[in-house]
């Protein structure tokens, strides 16, 4: 289990402005299943802000998911952009979201530019992978 440094009336990291119990908390916590590939995103990356490699690995679609996924302890995410979604609904089978994540490692600015691709399988959304724009 991964451990969260939230409490449960924190405001979501994910940057969406809502409660965490409100936003992503009901999908990493196993209550619910994202509805959106960015509804999805947003989990995801408040996984990584919480240390949840447990969440990570289940949300990753089979064929690229790493065999074993070791989160940094000292890097400090710093938000959130959602540039653009396409597709991805609840009615899609696919769809892709582009972001930036900004964090910080070693005191060393980081960003991450990706347009990240999802599928539904069974009727969840699984991160499948991304290319990263303008690289």
């Amino acid at each position: 289990m991964g451990k969260s440094r939230r409490k449960q009336g924190d405001v979501c990291a994910c940057g969406s402005g809502h409660n965490r119990a409100a936003c992503c908390g009901p999908y990493l916590d196993g209550g619910a299943s994202a509805p959106t590939a960015e509804a999805l995103m947003r989990s995801r990356y408040t996984a990584f802000v919480e240390g949840r490699e447990g969440y990570l690995r289940a949300t990753w679609a089979a064929e690229t998911r790493p065999e074993s996924l070791t989160l940094d302890p000292d890097q400090r995410w710093l938000g959130l952009d959602i540039r653009a979604t396409e597709a991805g609904g609840a009615e899609d089978a696919e769809g892709w979201v582009e972001f930036v994540a900004r964090s910080r490692v070693q005191g060393q600015g980081v960003r991450l530019h990706e347009r990240s691709r999802f599928r539904r399988e069974a009727g969840r959304w699984v991160y499948v992978d991304g290319v990263f724009p303008g690289v």
